[in-house]
């Protein structure tokens, strides 16, 4: 059954029917429309909530200690990757749902207009066809009345014997005239009858039909296409859903790795004085004689002495000497560094100075890696320039290995004073059975969340009484570096483990590439090309990481991975939703970019 030949009659309700599908339709888009800018308000509005909820980067982070705060910081990942997909979704609705209904509708329109149009115009041929048939009727309406009037006359003149012959034969010939035309308008309407007829069965049984069976399938492709529009749209929220679901089961593993005991022995690690509990007050006898009440009076006084000294110990940490303005021009009496504290950190606790100088000296002990495979690095590109006058001067390299060695010399002295004093903190703090514990709870409790050095650092990550050094901020140092290796990856500079420094704190100014070969202390050193060139300051990995779902790098810095690769992790998410990964091109090299964190599942080193 079809419109043609069941809706033959019912054009004008036709045409209304399908302009309220097409409206409908649109509707529909308008809907998506609405849709996706309610997407990408909620995504920005739930960056804008991890933006402010982002804990600021200090310089100490003491609070990344706990557990608590580093799952929370991976729900507030979480929820940055929750606001990616979602305007993921918005993009795909407008790009898959809405172009593709607005370009329907107007296609449909087209048609509408066309075949309306159609329809119309066969309607009009038929109305003209009617109405010619019309006109012939009343023609012939009229000469039959004439003729009938002109037999009558001839008949009236032709038995009134008082007209004369020639009266009576012009009667006759008017009648003659008269059924004449007649015979021809009834001629004239037989034929413009036959022609209405036939004109009509075919307005209705073929041409008109078509019209309406061409607007019956427009109406359908418009019903077929709004239901793969709305399919569609659940596509784009279904291809998103596992990724959402893995966010939610990350934001489930941050809270199980919520730890509280392990909190509570990093609040003890962080504020423990190491002093002893003070003593018994003595008992003052004022019976006894002057002498003896003198000599308690002393041991009083000397007891108060160290109660006050251990409550300063424990409040030193919150008092920091302020430097104003007139500090710029003053002398440096106290020795005070940057943070207010002195270089010695005397003005600290026993345990809070241990501490500090065990995190200066493996601060320092970086540093000195690092420089001294700069300078390495140096005396290569020096000894090649020498071999082989075509790719370099030597004498460019000697202002730059002059001034490496006089800043290494200085860092080794620097290091040396430091250790000189952690060692004496940790002699006067050896024979204490309250400090042992301190050590072994320092140690159990800083263990937790080191990751792995390079092996240029390795021999200095326990110093010489087996204490773990804490973290540093390695946030923001990471992300500095990893902007620093992005820029040289793009500029097209190899990258190699073995590579010497290239880092600020390396001396060599603007200089970003050394020779190959200039290794860290490492052990697992091989034949390189002396044409190559590596950066220095090269990351160890933290772990390993596994694409869940193919990417493809269309971002500056980004690099493409296909679904199964594994990589390994250099840098983790610092709450920007991209991790930076590396991925061995050959035996010699590597390559280097940031992949989307939700796309990954990372498995870091213990």
């Amino acid at each position: 059954m079809g419109w043609g030949t069941e809706l033959w009659d019912q054009y004008d309700n036709l045409a209304t029917h399908t302009q309220k599908g097409i409206d409908f339709l649109e509707r529909y888009g308008s809907f998506i429309r609405d849709r996706s800018a309610i997407e990408i308000e909620y995504a920005g509005k739930l960056r804008r909530l991890v933006k402010n909820y982002q804990p600021k980067k200090s310089k100490e982070d003491e609070e990344n200690e706990f557990s608590s705060f580093q799952a929370f910081k991976c729900v507030l990942k979480e929820v940055a990757d929750l606001a990616g997909q979602r305007e993921v979704v918005a993009e795909n609705l407008q790009l898959q749902v809405l172009q593709g209904i607005s370009l329907l509708a107007k296609n449909l329109r087209d048609e509408r207009k066309k075949s309306l149009n159609e329809g119309a115009l066969l309607t009009q041929n038929l109305n003209s066809q009617i109405a010619s048939l019309d006109r012939a009727k009343r023609n012939y309406e009229k000469a039959f009345r004439e003729a009938e009037k002109s037999i009558d006359s001839y008949q009236k003149a032709d038995a009134d014997f008082n007209l004369s012959r020639a009266e009576v034969e012009k009667q006759r010939n008017n009648m003659n005239i008269r059924c004449n035309q007649s015979e021809d308008a009834k001629n004239e309407y037989a034929n413009q009858l036959q022609k209405t007829n036939k004109l009509q069965q075919t307005h209705y049984e073929t041409s008109l039909p078509e019209v309406f069976n061409r607007l019956q399938e427009l109406d359908e492709k418009r019903t077929r296409g709004l239901k793969e529009f709305i399919k569609g749209a659940a596509d784009v929220e279904s291809a998103v859903a596992p990724i959402i679901a893995r966010c939610l089961e990350g934001m489930v593993k941050a809270a199980d790795s919520i730890n509280e005991k392990e909190d509570s022995l990093k609040v003890i690690e962080k504020y423990q004085s190491g002093f002893q509990p003070p003593g018994d007050l003595p008992f003052e006898d004022l019976s006894k004689a002057d002498s003896d009440t003198s000599n308690n009076s002393q041991n009083y006084t000397s007891t108060s002495g160290l109660n006050h000294l251990t409550a300063k110990g424990t409040t030193t940490q919150k008092l920091k000497k302020r430097v104003g303005i007139f500090g710029i021009f003053a002398s440096n009496k106290n020795n005070l560094s940057t943070d207010g504290m002195k270089e010695d950190f005397s003005d600290l606790p026993p345990t809070q100075r241990r501490k500090k100088l065990a995190a200066k000296v493996h601060e320092l002990q970086q540093k000195v890696s690092q420089e001294q495979a700069a300078s390495e690095g140096l005396m290569k590109m020096k000894g090649v320039y020498e071999a082989n006058s075509l790719l370099g001067d030597p004498r460019s390299v000697e202002e730059q290995l002059n001034e490496s060695v006089t800043k290494l010399e200085k860092l080794r002295q620097e290091l040396e004073r430091y250790q000189k004093m952690l060692d004496q903190a940790n002699s006067h703090t050896q024979h204490s059975p309250q400090a042992n514990r301190v050590i072994q709870n320092g140690q159990r409790s800083s263990s937790l969340h080191n990751y792995r050095h390079s092996n240029g650092s390795s021999n200095h990550d326990h110093d010489d009484h087996g204490e773990d050094h804490p973290d540093h901020d390695a946030g923001s140092l990471s992300r500095s570096a990893s902007e620093s290796s992005v820029q040289q990856a793009q500029n097209g500079l190899n990258i190699n483990n073995n590579g010497s420094s290239a880092s600020p704190e390396s001396g060599l100014g603007t200089s970003h590439t050394s020779l190959p070969g200039s290794g860290q202390g490492s052990t697992n050193d091989q034949p390189i090309n002396d044409e190559m060139y590596y950066e220095a300051d090269a990351l160890q990995p933290l772990g390993t990481c596994k694409a869940l779902y193919p990417f493809d790098a269309t971002s500056e810095g980004s690099i493409p991975m296909s679904e199964g690769e594994e990589l390994l992790v250099i840098e983790l998410d610092q709450g920007d939703g991209w991790t930076r990964v590396r991925r061995l091109c050959s035996p010699s090299g590597w390559e280097e970019g940031f992949v989307p964190t939700s796309y990954i599942e990372s498995t870091l080193y213990a």
